[in-house]
């Protein structure tokens, strides 16, 4: 069965209430897990980075603008409870060491690394270190930059399945490319699922047919409020009507076994023409 992943990411906007409503709605659509992001801006970004003007809900600063967007330890502990009473699973992408071991103190099921962080060796040392299932955007990427990437896993030991993407906020249909699923399932016979950041659900229902063996789609509350990912979201609305119909794609695409089924018995019987000719 498909995996189905609801991304938070930072469409919480800073608030837990409106996280609280998307694992709501996560849960409601019948996901199989959310996921947000963490980072310590200090170490992501430069000073002269956080320094730049930038106009948002908390100031007036990227540096204002980017904490905003970030819970912290104790946010997290309220999320991890609050996803335990709701029964499902949630995990994160982190973007730098310090916040991967920080995170550690929840004991999620998965790990996540965004395609931003593919170079980032430390940081994928450290992921893998720890031994969990590990989601791997292939966004931004080259086939030389995987190669070393899914041998580090591998070399270490770590399970992992890589996710088809476009790192494009929002992206285009026609660019979707999902003819890669089965590329990267051929170069690195693993499993390989697909994240979008397109509107709508067609390329979501086209991964899952091509074999993704998971979805992951950012979500939101309203894909007008304020944020840089908000655009290339799924409202709960639409996250509904996509689980429910790659729910039923993969009772569609069947167990790929030539056979008369059960129901063509009678229809057989009354219409099959033998040919007695002999071959």
């Amino acid at each position: 069965m498909v995996k189905i992943i609801a991304e938070v990411g930072i469409n919480h906007n800073g608030s837990l209430d409106i996280a609280k409503q998307l694992i709501d709605g996560a849960k409601e659509a019948g996901c199989d897990a959310v996921k947000f992001q963490k980072r310590n801006i200090d170490i992501v970004y430069t000073k002269e980075e956080l320094d730049k003007l930038r106009e948002s809900p908390w100031g007036t600063t990227n540096r204002e603008q980017k904490m905003g967007l970030e819970f912290t330890l104790a946010d997290y502990k309220e999320i991890d409870d609050y996803c335990k009473m709701k029964k499902i699973s949630w995990f994160f992408s982190a973007w730098d060491v310090q916040s991967q071991r920080d995170m550690r103190v929840f004991s999620v099921p998965y790990n996540k690394v965004a395609s931003a962080m593919l170079g980032h060796t430390e940081l994928l040392k450290e992921i893998a270190s720890e031994g969990k299932y590990t989601y791997i955007s292939t966004g931004m990427s080259t086939f030389d930059e995987l190669d070393v990437v899914v041998k580090l896993f591998r070399d270490m030991k770590c399970p992992f399945e890589l996710m088809h993407c476009d790192s494009t906020y929002p992206m285009t249909n026609g660019m979707a490319n999902l003819k890669m699923i089965k590329v990267l399932k051929d170069r690195y016979g693993c499993n390989v699922g697909y994240s979008g950041h397109e509107k709508g659900r067609v390329v979501s229902f086209a991964a899952c047919v091509l074999g993704a063996t998971s979805i992951e789609r950012h979500i939101t509350l309203n894909c007008t409020m304020y944020g840089s990912d908000q655009a290339a979201s799924i409202e709960i609305n639409e996250l509904c009507k996509l689980v429910r119909d790659v729910r039923l794609i993969d009772e569609i695409m069947g167990d790929g076994n030539k056979a008369i089924s059960p129901t063509e018995k009678s229809t057989r019987e009354k219409l099959r023409y033998y040919n007695t000719l002999k071959v």
